[in-house]
């Protein structure tokens, strides 16, 4: 099935309303971030939600063009879920995907630059400015093929191989079915990525599975498709000639007339959740200087 959707929640309303089998589905959170988890525990349910088995976390907020009140609980409550994936120790690499010139896909390499990177900083600096147990974090942003000719997926493979991270962290822009998620959810999953298949442009696997170490990915919708505007302002398709039309609108990719807004706040709040989950011992101040 073309699910036209990166977001497991999303697949899984598609197909049921109740939850199929070989999936669960949690809930937990506030009035303000409510979040909704996911697991996937065998091939059933991958076969049923298009996905790979794991966990996927939905976390659902107000929508970040109208409101940037960060400090109302949304970042603990994004940092704790973002803790819950990590492993307790080692360094991590974290990975801005998509281009940045193209806004709607720039989230990824906004958010590697907005990331705490701590690695080249010695123990000895670490203590003279006041800084105790700074996890090792790495980052970078590969860009996109068409400009390197380089896939995404080999210059990770050979970071990882030089630096050899306990875990690796994917930040890239989603697509979305239900237009009213775009900039008002963020999906976490430890399942890895596969950039662009939201869009039909599916790029090499950045995974557990073809890299060997976990890899938590962290996603914001901010596309949707025009045959799912469509859709959604027409419901359904009437007749053959309107099925070849929504065949040929699949290729058209819709953001918001907001998505700068939308792209430059969904990074600044996932790298600072990042940031807030791989050193619990500085404030958010803190963070938000050191970056800034």
């Amino acid at each position: 099935m073309d699910f036209g959707t990166d977001l497991a929640i999303e697949r899984k309303i598609i197909v049921d309303s109740s939850v199929p089998e070989g999936v669960e589905q949690y809930t937990r959170g506030n009035d303000i971030s409510p979040v909704t988890e996911i697991r996937i525990s065998d091939k059933s349910g991958e076969i049923a939600l298009g996905k790979p088995r794991g966990r996927y976390i939905t976390v659902e907020m107000p929508s970040f063009s109208a409101d940037y009140e960060l400090l109302d609980g949304r970042l603990d409550i994004l940092a704790s879920e973002i803790r819950s994936l990590l492993p307790e120790e080692g360094t991590v690499l974290t990975v801005g995907l998509g281009n940045r010139d193209m806004t709607a896909d720039a989230l990824g390499p906004l958010f590697a630059d907005s990331v705490f990177a701590t690695r080249h900083i010695s123990r000895e600096l670490c203590e003279s400015m006041g800084f105790h147990d700074l996890r090792s974090v790495a980052s970078v942003s590969p860009g996109v093929l068409g400009r390197t000719g380089i896939e995404s997926f080999e210059i990770i493979e050979g970071i990882a191989q030089k630096i050899k991270p306990s875990c690796i962290i994917a930040a890239d822009a989603l697509a979305a079915l239900d237009i009213r998620r775009l900039g008002t959810t963020v999906q976490l999953s430890d399942t890895g990525i596969s950039p662009g298949s939201g869009v039909g442009n599916r790029r090499m696997e950045i995974s557990s599975k073809t890299l060997g170490i976990p890899v938590i990915a962290i996603g914001v919708p901010t596309v949707i498709s025009a045959f799912t505007v469509a859709r959604n302002i027409l419901d359904e398709v009437a007749s053959d000639t309107d099925i070849s039309a929504a065949e040929k609108y699949k290729e058209y990719i819709v953001a918001s007339r907001e998505a700068d807004l939308i792209t430059k706040r969904s990074a600044r709040l996932v790298s600072l959740a990042v940031n807030l989950a791989l050193q619990p011992s500085l404030t958010v101040q803190e963070l938000a200087v050191l970056c800034s």
